[in-house]
């Protein structure tokens, strides 16, 4: 049978494939589009998306008696990920996920300080070896930090809010459901922020992107929610290390950034990060 960490991790790398793909369509729509219409068009696409899973999956699971928690994580995920997106253009890729993944050091604090969750030597040698190897990347002091890097580490902090209320949602609601009140919550404000800036995005260049952003923003969402109910919050965060060297190939190969040795080694020490969170996880389940 198969582990809880381990099926845990099958959805993060779902998570995975949709935050790089999503990263992805954020710079090719911010050639035409400002972050807050991206933002719009991203909650549009996922909101219908969400209705049409519902109508197959059954409404009854939007029930639920905790909604300004779903509100509060809202609003968050939606300041972290305007962040996020403003950041896209502005950054290499590589160095947008780098700055992110100080994300676990707030997530590790925030679930030992609301959710109870122990720091073990395992798992603070982990979170250092994952926050060295972003550092190692971004190289602080050398490179020049500039609004760009500034953004991304306020999406960390915001992301790391994010990730321990979801925590918190999915022991009592459903994904879809936590999905749903996302985007109902973003929606209204994406449109009002968007408003100041309006321009119709072209529906040949910019359609795709645009369904591919609220799809991927909706798969993204809906792995981490279920990877969330199977294992604890600082293992899912610490499996999503990952992602940087992930989007260091994308960003080699489809945007002719520079792959850099620094971006080597800081992936190495960010998968010995994994290593470590992952059998520490395994470790604990076996004395259980």
């Amino acid at each position: 049978m198969m582990s809880p960490v381990l099926h845990a991790g099958l959805w993060m790398m779902g998570a995975l494939a949709s935050f790089t793909t999503m990263a992805i369509c954020g710079r090719e729509l911010s050639a035409d589009l400002s972050t807050s219409q991206i933002m719009f068009w991203r909650s549009v696409v996922g909101f219908l998306l969400i209705l049409v899973l519902l109508q197959i999956s059954g409404w009854g699971q939007l029930k639920t008696g905790i909604f300004r928690t779903h509100a509060f994580r809202a609003v968050a995920h939606f300041g972290a990920q305007f962040c996020w997106f403003y950041a896209i253009p502005l950054i290499a890729l590589a160095e947008l996920f780098a700055i992110e993944f100080t994300m676990p050091i707030w997530t590790a604090i925030l679930a030992a300080l609301f959710l109870g969750e122990r720091l073990t030597p395992a798992r603070i040698c982990a979170i250092t070896l994952g926050f060295a190897g972003a550092m190692v990347i971004i190289r602080p002091g050398v490179a020049e930090v500039g609004i760009g890097a500034m953004s991304a580490l306020l999406a960390a902090m915001g992301f790391a809010v994010a990730t321990i209320t979801v925590r918190m949602l999915a022991q009592q609601d459903s994904p879809l459901c936590i999905l749903f009140y996302m985007t109902l919550v973003q929606l209204p404000i994406g449109f009002g922020l968007a408003l100041e800036s309006w321009a119709w995005p072209d529906s040949q260049t910019d359609g795709p992107w645009i369904v591919l952003v609220g799809f991927t923003g909706c798969s993204a969402h809906y792995c981490m929610a279920n990877a969330m109910r199977l294992a604890e919050a600082t293992v899912v965060v610490t499996m999503d290390f990952m992602r940087l060297p992930l989007i260091a190939l994308v960003g080699y190969f489809v945007y002719n950034e520079n792959l850099e040795t620094s971006v080597a080694i800081g992936a190495m020490l960010v998968c010995a990060g994994i290593y470590l969170i992952v059998r520490d996880a395994d470790r604990r389940e076996g004395d259980v």
